[in-house]
């Protein structure tokens, strides 16, 4: 996919790019690139991967979630800042908030940021489990978004404390979600989410499989969760 396709493609979503966001867009592919031969970012470096399995492949929550209206996102494991810093670019107005464990990955997302000249944006270098603890951030967030970190059961525990009640946490997945759904139903419900709607579909031109999840927040969660650093992971709630 090359900027071309993408911006058709996006328009065919209703997602009209201006020639300033294209422009955003070619300063991100460039910078992901420049920083991956120092460190790790992304195993993809073509131009028409990043832009179909990066680019793409993260607005497509926008074609199931409405981001037109103000609200506040978090990120949470986003790496080189998927999904949430190409939905920004599309949608300006929104308030990203991304933490990640790795400070090399933050330090790019700060010099990345200021490429892009983007306002609204905080990134910290935390644990999951320790900043959804943080009582300034813990349940104050309308939408919580991750993208491809851990299967469903130890993602909720994860996002689904740091989405205010009536908020929501999206799961970006690829094939497996539905498996991973039965196996991370009881751990939804603990936290106090709902499965509120998955959706289905397949990247333009190679056809592979995503699928996005949406929970709502209908409870607050219980103040035990998220557990210690680690813990979710090797004792998941299933």
């Amino acid at each position: 996919m090359n900027p071309t396709q993408f911006a058709a493609e996006l328009e065919k979503q209703g997602i009209v790019l201006t020639d300033r966001q294209l422009e955003q867009f070619r300063i991100y592919f460039e910078t992901l690139v420049e920083w991956n031969e120092k460190i790790n970012l992304t195993a993809l470096t073509a131009e028409e991967d990043v832009y179909l399995k990066h680019f793409y492949d993260s607005i497509s929550a926008a074609f199931y979630h409405d981001f037109t209206t103000a609200q506040e996102i978090c990120d949470v494991g986003a790496g080189a800042g998927f999904p949430s810093i190409p939905l920004k670019i599309c949608f300006p107005h929104l308030k990203v908030t991304i933490v990640d464990s790795l400070q090399k990955r933050i330090g790019f997302l700060n010099h990345l940021a200021a490429q892009l000249e983007l306002t609204d944006v905080a990134f910290y270098h935390d644990r999951a489990e320790t900043f959804g603890k943080n009582s300034k951030f813990r349940e104050s967030f309308d939408t919580v978004m991750a993208r491809a970190v851990a299967r469903m059961s130890v993602l909720s525990e994860l996002c689904i404390p740091l989405a205010k009640k009536n908020g929501v946490f999206i799961a970006m997945k690829g094939a497996q979600a539905n498996e991973e759904l039965q196996s991370g139903k009881t751990a939804i419900e603990v936290l106090g989410g709902e499965i509120e709607s998955t959706h289905t579909f397949t990247l333009p031109e190679e056809n592979s499989e995503r699928s996005i999840v949406i929970i709502s927040k209908k409870r607050q969660t219980p103040k035990k969760y998220p557990r210690k650093p680690g813990t979710p992971n090797k004792e998941p709630i299933e």
